[in-house]
């Protein structure tokens, strides 16, 4: 039986919302004590230049080194209790507005949104959430007692984005010929390859390219949107729902590092 449902995938950082959804969090992470003041001038220096210019392969690469590095020996709970705590504040205001309309198009004819991030899951799982999404594919760091050990379980980069896709169409029978991708990097062209619709947003110089050459639609996503007011989040009982989500979100995400560990151990 051939597969029937179809699917729509999304990267995060500069598809959905304009910054990089880790380095965005560098202030919360620097409250929480996980890191100095030269780290986190380190870290809006870096989503500056992420923002104007974009990432290629070797900056990505750096920037994973110096995340990986950056993170050995936190504690994992604070991670998620400082994400959970600024999440609406941080991610509500640089949510494209062209990236909700179609995340609610795409769901509203039939077809499963997923996130597919290189961002770690501990903060893509409650954007995720909040966004009302079907599924996340995010980096996963190794735990151990409570604390990253600075290794990386599955890098969402590249070629393993795509892998992890066809998987995740394995599993739950995604017609990819028929599906969707969205991104605005060249790294990302393996993704947007492993569908039949795939779309570049606000790309850089080499997804251009490639966009032109393959006859890929190009899209430019540049509003912000209020996304509580949007979603009805910024009344009494929206914001009361809202905080159950992400909970449910940040608990999801603990029962996986755990369970990970427990693996690791078996």
């Amino acid at each position: 039986m051939s597969p029937s449902r179809t699917a729509a995938f999304f990267d995060l950082d500069k598809t959905i919302i304009a910054k990089s959804s880790t380095l965005a969090f560098g202030k919360p992470f620097y409250d929480g004590g996980l890191l100095n003041r030269r780290a986190v001038l380190r870290s809006a220096y870096a989503n500056f230049m992420f923002s104007i210019s974009g990432a290629d392969h070797d900056q990505l690469e750096k920037m994973r080194a110096y995340l990986t590095e950056m993170v050995k020996g936190w504690d994992v709970e604070v991670v998620r209790q400082a994400v959970a705590e600024t999440l609406h504040t941080i991610i509500d205001p640089i949510v494209f507005e062209e990236a909700v309309t179609l995340i609610e198009q795409h769901q509203a004819a039939g077809r499963d949104v997923i996130i597919v991030s290189a961002s770690g899951i501990e903060v893509v799982e409650p954007i995720g959430a909040m966004l009302g999404v079907d599924h996340v594919i995010a980096t996963t760091l190794v735990a151990e007692e409570g604390r990253y050990t600075g290794e990386v379980a599955f890098y969402a980069y590249g070629p393993h984005k795509a892998a992890a896709m066809r998987q995740l169409a394995d599993e739950r029978g995604y017609d990819l010929r028929r599906s969707y991708a969205y991104s605005d990097s060249e790294t990302d062209i393996p993704m947007l390859e492993a569908v039949g619709h795939p779309f570049a947003v606000n790309p850089d110089k080499a997804l251009r390219k490639q966009a032109d050459e393959n006859d890929w639609p190009v899209l430019v996503f540049a509003r912000p949107v209020a996304l509580r007011r949007r979603l009805g989040l910024d009344t009494r009982a929206g914001k009361a729902a809202a905080t159950a989500v992400v909970a449910g979100a940040v608990s999801a995400v603990a029962v996986a590092v755990v369970s990970h560990r427990r693996g690791r151990s078996a």
